[in-house]
């Protein structure tokens, strides 16, 4: 069982009483700028451990009676198919999934806009699909004047050059599948609609970290800049915030260099300074719910070193600058965090140095840390699974768990279609195992802990190939590997 730093339940309900007190402050009218991941925040679940996947939209189901959803997309997004890499799948199939996600929970989704439009023909055939689906699509160019003519972004030719989405409820949360989507756009376009239709709504941001209340140097802080180093996102301390209220607030440097602006903006929409800070645009109660912070701060270092050994493996893999890693690199030197608090990656490296084989080694809930290797029949990410719920159903090591008459015709047609291939990945082990766990009732209780290895951490001595990944990630392991191509010596 893993300790638990972090009070969800008080985290549910701090959360649902500060946007109601929000949304109370305007004219019964919010436009909610909801940063992050509303489903699937893995980042939030592994530094801070007790937070539960599905909490934001526990907060939008207590919300639902006075809450609608618009998702935004950008259209340069939608042209490079831009990929949202926890999922493997692009922005614009997971805006279809939330979309159809939101529907079954019975959350209203109002409809989904196409930002910084120029013309781009696949954001032409996304509408289209989107109206097909019965959704309502609208289209965002680029706004004239942004960001330093305020009297045009703020004119019929800057914000009211966009079309007005007609909403019904008191808070309108405005999402995207990813960073620079166009939400803040979107948020004060309707912002400037409503103001003009005498209706005095109101804007205010969500986003779960930087937690404004944590020191700046928090490793939980620290986690994010180096969850977004490609984004050169820099925590800094709310200069706006402490020099109004005498207070340290932490915040990132796109926030504060764009305050100023945004509170130009703000107040020639409203005609009032509703803001004396990038801080007090927040609605985060996050801090206010850590109840163990030696916890927090261990699971925090751990995500910072996760962050290094995936910025490492893009960078080798040509797909990121290969700055990233050295970015996260000093902010591993600044906390001084050591490897060795990840505990299997020294155990992967050993158990190679020792068998002369690609290692991978997963690190149980109860502290165990099992090794696998590659062999002539199996992959090592297939060896380490095997071996793992093989120890979690207490069968011994001589015990085989796949029977040969369900391997011979895998390992036939791999050998005659797959370029003389007789390595058993993953998904191929996990496909036997469920053929003999029909007949087997050993096997099916072996089946049964693949759930006993969520969230364990692992760690490959080598860049582990694209099939055993994908499989990986199905079982929800936190793997992290070498920046080593497996030939590579």
């Amino acid at each position: 069982m893993k300790e638990v730093g972090f009070d969800n339940e008080l985290y549910v309900s701090l959360q649902t009483e500060t946007i109601k007190k929000r949304i109370e402050m305007f004219d019964n009218k919010l436009y909610l700028e909801f940063g992050g991941k509303l489903f699937d925040d893995y980042h939030a679940k592994r530094v801070l451990p007790g937070f539960e996947l599905n909490s934001k939209i526990r907060l939008l189901e207590e919300l639902k009676d006075q809450c609608e959803i618009i998702f935004c997309i950008n259209a340069q997004d939608i042209e490079k198919k831009k990929i949202r890499a926890d999922y493997g799948i692009s922005y614009d199939m997971e805006v279809i999934r939330l979309v159809e996600i939101f529907r079954k929970l019975k959350i209203s989704v109002n409809s989904v806009v196409i930002t910084l439009y120029k013309g781009q023909p696949s954001a032409n055939k996304f509408k289209e699909k989107l109206e097909s689906m019965g959704v309502k699509t609208y289209i965002h160019t680029p706004t004239k004047g942004y960001p330093t003519d305020v009297d045009v972004i703020v004119s019929d030719e800057g914000y009211g050059a966009n079309p007005y989405i007609e909403t019904t409820k008191p808070l309108v949360v405005v999402n995207a599948p990813g960073p620079c989507s166009g939400k803040l756009a979107t948020c004060l376009s309707q912002l400037y609609h409503e103001h003009k239709r005498g209706i005095k709504a109101g804007y205010a941001k969500f986003e779960t970290f930087p937690v404004w209340s944590l020191p700046l140097k928090h490793p939980v802080n620290v986690a994010y800049e180096a969850a977004t180093a490609d984004l050169k996102d820099i925590n800094m301390i709310d200069s706006f915030h402490l020099e109004n209220y005498g207070i340290s607030a932490v915040n990132y440097n796109r926030d504060l260099e764009v305050f100023p602006v945004l509170k130009n903006i703000l107040n020639k929409i409203t005609g009032e300074d509703i803001y004396k800070s990038p801080t007090d645009m927040g609605v985060n109660s996050i801090g206010k719910c850590i109840i163990n912070d030696d916890i927090i701060q261990t699971a925090a270092k751990k995500e910072i070193l996760r962050r290094y050994y995936k910025a490492l493996v893009d960078a080798k893999l040509g797909n990121a600058d290969e700055e990233i890693p050295k970015r996260i690199k000093l902010l591993i030197n600044e906390l001084n965090i050591d490897r060795s608090l990840l505990k299997v990656i020294d155990a992967a490296l050993n158990k190679e140095k020792k068998s002369k084989k690609r290692s991978i080694a997963i690190e149980l809930s109860n502290g165990k840390i099992i090794t696998g290797k590659q062999t002539k029949l199996l992959s090592p990410a297939s060896s380490v699974i095997l071996n793992a719920i093989k120890y979690l159903t207490d069968i011994r090591d001589e015990i085989d768990l796949l029977s040969p008459s369900v391997l011979k015709p895998i390992l036939k047609l791999k050998k005659e279609s797959l370029n003389n291939d007789t390595t058993l990945n993953l998904n191929d082990v996990l496909i036997a195992l469920s053929i003999c766990s029909a007949t087997n009732p050993i096997v099916q209780n072996a089946i049964k802990n693949l759930k006993k290895l969520k969230y364990s951490d692992a760690h490959a001595t080598y860049i582990v190939e694209k099939s055993d990944l994908e499989a990986l990630r199905s079982l929800l392991v936190n793997l992290t590997c070498e920046p080593i191509f497996y030939h590579e010596y």
